[in-house]
């Protein structure tokens, strides 16, 4: 029988902590870093330029046409999406808010559930043969008995092999492409889309259409 969580909207704060991968200088401007403290770190070279690689790996709601363990991605806002995992009949549906994200540079994220969770984050870098070196660091974060297995090494190197796989899916599918599906283009610090223009403030004054 298929389980799913639903108390995905509920676990959508309305404050988001501090970005994995970035710090707070004294001037108060975030700077991306490395996570610090990881159990997964794995590297795959794609034969397609970061461009091409960072604006394939935005379109989320494709990554069920190439992952063996995705099975369906939903946008519940701009900078928050439900997935759904699973093999079989067994399915588990939770949200994760991307963070941190400058274009064909880095994206970090976290789990918004309350138990476990998980943060992350991946990396573009541009190769001497014209491709993209991707990165993707992981750090689990499970609470209560499910803490213990995550910290053995056989844990570890189950969850190291199952985002290298899903890399070389990755590398498979944008490769076979040859070019991106879509793009999504826009900067995000601290769970927030940053914009070129400010929006004017809203008048107070009822504005009724006209034509």
């Amino acid at each position: 029988m298929a389980h799913e969580n639903d108390a995905v909207h509920q676990a959508v704060p309305n404050a988001p902590g501090t970005a994995p991968g970035t710090r707070a200088d004294a001037d108060g401007v975030t700077r991306r870093r490395p996570l610090r403290e990881r159990h997964v770190e794995e590297t795959v070279e794609v034969a397609v330029p970061v461009r091409t690689a960072y604006n394939q790996w935005t379109q989320f709601k494709t990554f069920p046409r190439f992952s063996t363990v995705v099975r369906g991605v939903e946008q519940i806002r701009p900078t928050v999406t439900a997935w759904t995992i699973g093999y079989g009949v067994l399915r588990h549906r939770f949200a994760v808010e991307i963070v941190e994200q400058d274009p064909d540079a880095y994206l970090a994220w976290r789990g918004l559930e309350q138990n476990p969770t998980h943060q992350g984050e991946v990396e573009f870098r541009p190769t001497e043969s014209g491709g993209t070196a991707i990165t993707v660091r992981m750090l689990l974060q499970p609470r209560g008995a499910s803490g213990i297995l995550t910290r053995s090494s056989g844990a570890a190197r189950l969850a190291a092999r199952l985002v290298r796989g899903e890399l070389m899916n990755f590398k498979q599918f944008i490769e076979g492409l040859g070019q991106e599906g879509g793009a999504w283009r826009g900067t995000i610090r601290n769970g927030r889309v940053q914009h070129d223009h400010p929006e004017p403030p809203r008048s107070r004054v009822a504005q009724w259409p006209v034509g």
